[in-house]
């Protein structure tokens, strides 16, 4: 059964208090659209603001690059067959520079031009997936060479941090956010 619309309204930024409406400006300049994820999150606006001050850290550059983050959203996106999720972060990865090679090679990346470490991160989030005792000690022994403590964190968080978005949005039958307009 296919499903339109939303189970609760978006809101739109003249329906935001001030202080959403600053959060809508920022992620307007940052991604060239509002989410509709946040237009919804702004029913609770501490919440809202909590999530954007947690997903600009984590899914910018640090110990990984960003855009390779963003694809290890995508990868937890199309295990968890969310439209919205596999747009939402092929476009984010597109905007950071993400090889268009590498967006297009997530369905299968392990025949995709990945380096061995970046698909080591791939195979991290596959096991995730499944349940963290799918990352026993001798995956992880694999693993922790390859990266540092600060790349596991950040690899880690982004892949559970996106097992979570996906429910909370394909739950409410949030509507694909339209892609930016072009410049």
């Amino acid at each position: 059964m296919t499903h339109t619309g939303s189970r609760i309204p978006l809101l739109e930024r003249d329906a935001v208090s001030p202080e959403m409406a600053a959060t809508y400006d920022a992620l307007l300049a940052a991604r060239g659209v509002v989410p509709n994820m946040f237009k919804m999150l702004a029913y609770a606006p501490p919440i809202a603001q909590g999530v954007a001050g947690f997903l600009k850290p984590l899914l910018s550059d640090g110990a990984l690059k960003g855009w390779y983050k963003e694809l290890v959203a995508v990868r937890i996106s199309v295990l968890n067959n969310s439209e919205y999720a596999i747009r939402a972060h092929t476009t984010s990865a597109r905007q950071k520079g993400a090889p268009e090679q590498k967006i297009a090679s997530m369905q299968n990346f392990e025949s995709g031009p990945f380096d061995e470490k970046e698909k080591l991160g791939f195979r991290l989030a596959d096991r995730l997936h499944a349940g963290a005792s799918g990352v026993d000690d001798a995956f992880y022994a694999q693993l922790s060479p390859a990266f540092s403590h600060a790349e596991v964190v950040e690899l880690f968080l982004t892949a559970a941090a996106f097992e979570m978005f996906p429910r909370f949005i394909d739950g409410l039958r949030i509507p694909v956010t339209p892609p930016p307009a072009a410049k």
